[in-house]
Parts: structure tokens; C-alpha cells; sequence
């Protein structure tokens, strides 16, 4: 028998968890998150890969009618597209819907229904532009979630929001990240590749 297709549920549970402390969340998924690696990996492959081909493919639009389906759909275009791409331009294959359905939520207000470890994944597709003025209202978004915060939970968000600053820096200088080049097919300038000799130049 074939498993049932996965809900916005069992995406955000996946990559979450059910603890409502958000430090705790924070503290328990980020290797998940940012480190997870080939496990992380092929159990998205194993569970998910179906739905982010629909969504890839203009489907699960309805997801995006509440903040916690969008999220989920954000989620599947945002980073499971790059936990299952790696190595290869379809890791950001999902960029623009993502983008898009990111925006369409941040501006009808998702993020108050949303706990901080959500909101920050909804942010992540700002993060990810290559638009000046998209990552200036990331890290201000980022920078009123830290101001948000108290205990723990601050020191996370500010981490986070240290994350979005770099990548702001980078493409408020580039206009584009420079390490994407080789993977997209794009030219790289003399200074981007000074550039990228250094420390903390590649975010993806």
C-alpha cells in the first residue's frame, strides 16, 4: 500500500517538530536544518520529493490559503529543492514560487500567526534573492524578530539575523552572489573572484 500524499502538516512537523518552545525547537532541528546532510537528505527524498515535484509543477496552490500551509509550501520550494538538488542549478529550481508565495504571506500578516522558528524559514526566500531591496527588508524583518525575543531564543534570532546580514552585504555589492556563477553558467568578474577567495563569501 503506498503512502497517503504528504499534508502541509507533515512537512512542517518534519522539518520542525511538536514542541511549542521555540528555543527548544531551534535547538533541536538546526543540525537538521543547516548540517543534516545525506540522512536529512534522503529522508526528504524518501518522504517529500513527490510533493516538491507537484509544487515545482504549479501544483499544491491551496496550501497557500492559511500561514501554516504556505509555510509548508515555502518549505518545499525553498529547502527541500536544495537538500535534493545539491550540486546542480535545480537547487533553485523552487526560488521564484517560493519567493513569491513568501511575499504573498509576509504581506497578509502570516508571521503573527507563526511561531519565530517559522518566521524565520518564511523569511528565507528574501534571503535568498538576488534583489537589493529584498534583503534590506529581510534583515529588518530579522532584526525586529531578535528585538522580539528574550532568553535564549534572542541569541538565536540574532544569529540568524547575523546570516541575513551577510548575505545582504554580498549582494548589496554584487547585486547577485558570486559563488552561485559557476553553477548557473554565469561569467565571474575579476573582483567577484578576488571575492571569493575570502572567508564567509559563499552563501547559498
Amino acid at each position: 500500500m503506498r503512502d497517503a500524499p504528504p499534508t502541509p502538516r507533515d512537512v512542517l512537523t518534519f522539518w520542525f517538530g511538536d514542541t511549542d518552545d521555540e528555543a527548544k525547537c531551534i535547538d533541536q532541528n538546526r543540525g537538521r536544518w543547516f548540517g543534516g546532510g545525506d540522512a536529512v537528505n534522503d529522508a526528504i527524498r524518501a518522504r517529500f520529493a513527490g510533493a516538491v515535484q507537484q509544487a515545482l509543477d504549479g501544483g499544491l496552490t491551496d496550501w497557500q490559503a492559511t500561514p501554516e500551509g504556505n509555510l509548508a509550501y515555502v518549505l518545499l520550494l525553498d529547502q527541500f529543492t536544495r537538500n535534493l538538488n545539491g550540486g546542480s542549478p535545480a537547487y533553485f529550481a523552487g526560488d521564484e514560487k517560493a519567493l513569491a508565495a513568501a511575499l504573498a504571506g509576509l504581506d497578509r500578516g502570516d508571521a503573527a500567526q507563526l511561531g519565530r522558528p517559522q518566521v524565520a524559514f518564511l523569511l528565507m526566500p528574501l534571503m535568498h534573492a538576488e534583489d537589493r531591496g529584498l534583503q534590506t527588508r529581510c534583515v529588518a524583518a530579522f532584526e525586529a524578530l531578535t528585538a522580539s525575543a528574550e532568553g535564549p531564543l534572542k541569541a538565536h534570532c540574532e544569529n540568524f539575523t547575523q546570516y541575513a546580514r551577510g548575505h545582504r552585504d554580498i549582494v548589496k555589492r554584487f547585486g547577485r552572489f558570486p559563488h552561485r556563477n559557476a553553477l548557473l553558467g554565469r561569467e565571474t568578474t575579476p573582483e567577484e573572484a578576488e571575492f571569493l577567495t575570502q572567508p564567509g563569501s559563499s552563501y547559498f
